[in-house]
């Protein structure tokens, strides 16, 4: 299972209700922290969870409003105790744009690593997360992540006695071993079926709609994307600032065949964004405005 929690969807000032943008996700006792606005550690306290376990953290890119609450939760991290690593993600420039910021930050008891992308498309692998980082369209360096929880095929008993693999081997190969033994060499799709179908989640904010989006969030379970703005007069505004608008964000979530859009990353002056909803669903149903603190849990789909 996969927890994902919005903990904040505001975009270039926090607002009472609504703090700057964050998303985080837990899975298998790792926590992984996509952009860190300020008030991201009061998001997280208000909806319970704690960020002394976060050992991944993503940046989409290094503008105030997705980077500003770095230093206060990594002194928060360091006066909770913590000494293992903290492995940071983002674009080329990464550990200087943190170093700086550091200087109020001085002095932490664990070791920060750094992933700094330089690819147009990469991917990573990391406790247990299957990350891709692709780049998009904002008038900085920009990416969008996707994060696939890849999960193995079934085991089948019936499969490893048709190609005679000796019981004490199996537990081995559904491990993803390659066995030599008495002579023959056993691989895990002797016992083992096709891969099955996992968890997909894209995180997409701060871009122009892009064929890369559109790629990388193919038949995910939840886009999470941008809707900077969803008045219809603010079209010209978000082309020039390069920005979505709601409308915008459907269509990318319609051609990507998603099962699920939230809106995020909203401007301050969209105060209400459900107001706005009604034509982005006749574009795509399965659309809901994100808020701070929309969570879901989301589960491997049941075998066929």
């Amino acid at each position: 299972m996969l927890d994902l929690c919005l903990l904040g969807t505001s975009g270039m000032m926090p607002l009472p209700g609504r703090w700057l943008t964050a998303l985080m996700v837990r899975f298998s006792g790792s926590s992984l922290l996509i952009d860190c606005g300020e008030g991201t550690q009061i998001a997280m306290k208000e909806v319970g969870w704690s960020a002394n376990p976060i050992d991944t953290i993503c940046f989409t890119h290094y503008h105030g409003d997705h980077i500003s609450g770095l230093p206060g939760l990594l002194l928060s991290m360091g006066n909770s105790d913590r000494k293992e690593p903290v492995t940071l993600i983002g674009p080329k420039g990464l550990e200087k744009v943190v170093n700086s910021l550091r200087i109020i930050a001085p002095g932490l008891p664990f070791k920060l690593n750094f992933i700094e992308l330089s690819e147009d498309c990469q991917t990573i692998e990391i406790n247990g997360y299957h990350l891709t980082a692709f780049k998009v369209n904002h008038n900085v360096t920009c990416y969008g992540y996707t994060i696939d929880i890849k999960r193995g095929g079934r085991f089948f008993p019936e499969l490893a006695k048709e190609n005679e693999v000796p019981m004490k081997l199996w537990s081995r190969l559904q491990k993803g071993e390659i066995i030599e033994f008495e002579g023959k060499v056993y691989t895990p799709d002797m016992v083992i079926g096709p891969e099955r179908k996992g968890i997909k989640v894209t995180y997409c904010t701060d871009t122009r709609p892009v064929k890369s989006l559109v790629e990388n969030a193919k038949e995910a379970d939840l886009l999470i994307c941008e809707g900077m703005y969803g008045e219809s007069d603010k079209k010209q505004k978000a082309i020039e600032k390069k920005h979505m608008m709601f409308g915008e964000a459907a269509k990318v979530a319609r051609e990507a065949k998603v099962n699920e859009m939230w809106l995020t990353h909203y401007s301050p002056s969209l105060i209400h964004p459900e107001n706005y909803m009604g034509p982005v669903r006749k574009i795509f149903k399965n659309s809901y405005p994100g808020k701070d603190g929309k969570s879901v849990t989301l589960s491997y789909p049941e075998d066929e």
